[in-house]
């Protein structure tokens, strides 16, 4: 399909938003060959069988709708079910030819499924609302699947330091890099906590490092993802007995986490493609909260170099922590309460200083989710 060009504006808004985030667009090359020998004397007869072969396989390609998906990241533990349906077959059974890539954080993926590289994708949807405020007349992305119930954001604090509330984080200093959600929605945080958003010296630090000062005690607390940095301070020598940790969702912040997004117009010219994707989705979503142990052989398959136990860790961390929720038990996995994404909208429109709110139905639509009976899928639902 062909895409037009961005307009120059919002091309500069598009380079503006990836900037900010500090992301680097990364790819992933495949290539492939193949080499095909025939003996002399059999190769009339294969050859025609070859090519009647090829010509139904084309066909049967022909009739499945492609779509290029891209992850928020490297091919971790919750990349899990996205890769368990390509090989599953699940997406196949639904007519759909799925590519699913790495990637290199929220931004990326909103921006490649912007500007049409990609049809579909997952990412932050905080961070979708603040391309939509910037790019109110661009390219229409939704989300149509919220993964993580919550925002993964969460306060790791030095209990050495005293640190054992947030009342306590008053005057103390906290890393992050500028891109963190924990850092950006970190006024959110501290109204729903009764701090003065102000009471904190924040440094603003590469990701690399972040981990690092705490454990050296350079700093008194930082903003992470909760299944990363809690993964990486123990690797470093800091466990959770060490540790004062404050994940938003548990501290009054009511942030969606992560959705799956899509074009609109792709989402418009093929609905059903949309729809079985989800489907699909949802199908392997179900059988990794059932056994997040086998579900993680689906992402060694893609990445053999990853550890195994800390990937199968990492997984079982969001779907506690994020995924296999309260309000995602109530209203069924991939789905949005409107009252509190339109409240939410709000909240990162005034922490992040956007110039307009964009509306609830523009940020996500349910019009692609599977019916929610389908959706009641976490462990003991149904039994």
């Amino acid at each position: 399909m062909a895409r037009r060009p961005l307009p120059r504006g919002q091309a500069a808004n598009l380079a503006g938003f990836l900037h900010r985030h500090n992301y680097n667009d990364q790819r992933e090359g495949i290539s492939m060959s193949r080499h095909l020998s025939y003996s002399a004397g059999l190769l009339g007869g294969v050859l025609g069988l070859t090519l009647a072969g090829a010509t139904l396989g084309s066909a049967a390609l022909a009739d499945e709708t492609r779509i290029r998906f891209q992850l928020d990241w490297r091919f971790e533990g919750p990349s899990a079910p996205f890769l368990m349906a390509v090989e599953r077959g699940y997406f196949a059974e639904e007519g759909l030819d799925v590519q699913v890539d790495s990637g290199s954080g929220s931004a990326g993926a909103i921006n490649r499924v912007a500007s049409g590289a990609y049809e579909m994708g997952f990412g932050d949807l905080n961070a979708l609302v603040e391309f939509l405020a910037e790019n109110p007349d661009g390219p229409g992305i939704q989300g149509v699947y919220v993964v993580y119930d919550g925002s993964p954001a969460s306060v790791f604090a030095r209990k050495d330091r005293g640190i054992d509330s947030p009342a306590d984080l008053a005057g103390k200093s906290i890393a992050a890099p500028a891109f963190d959600t924990g850092y950006r929605a970190w006024g959110i945080f501290a109204a729903a906590n009764g701090l003065d958003a102000d009471d904190v010296e924040w440094q603003n630090v590469d990701p690399t490092l972040r981990e690092t000062l705490l454990v050296r005690g350079d700093v008194d607390a930082i903003t992470g993802f909760y299944f990363t940095s809690l993964l990486n301070l123990e690797g470093r020598g800091m466990g959770e007995e060490d540790l004062t940790i404050m994940p938003f969702p548990d501290f009054g912040v009511p942030l969606y986490g992560n959705a799956i997004i899509a074009s609109e117009s792709f989402a418009e010219e093929n609905p059903e493609a949309v729809a079985g994707f989800l489907r699909a989705f949802n199908r392997a979503l179900a059988e990794t909260l059932a056994d997040p142990e086998g579900a993680i052989d689906y992402v060694v398959a893609r990445d053999g170099l990853i550890d195994v136990a800390m990937e199968t860790r990492r997984l079982k961390l969001a779907i506690e922590s994020v995924i296999d929720t309260e309000e995602a038990r109530a209203h069924g996995a991939g789905a949005v309460d409107e009252t509190r994404l339109t409240n939410a909208i709000q909240l990162v429109a005034d922490a992040y200083d956007l110039p307009e709110v964009p509306s609830a139905e523009r940020v996500f639509t349910s019009r692609f989710l599977p019916e929610q009976g389908e959706r009641m899928i976490f462990p003991g639902q149904g039994d």
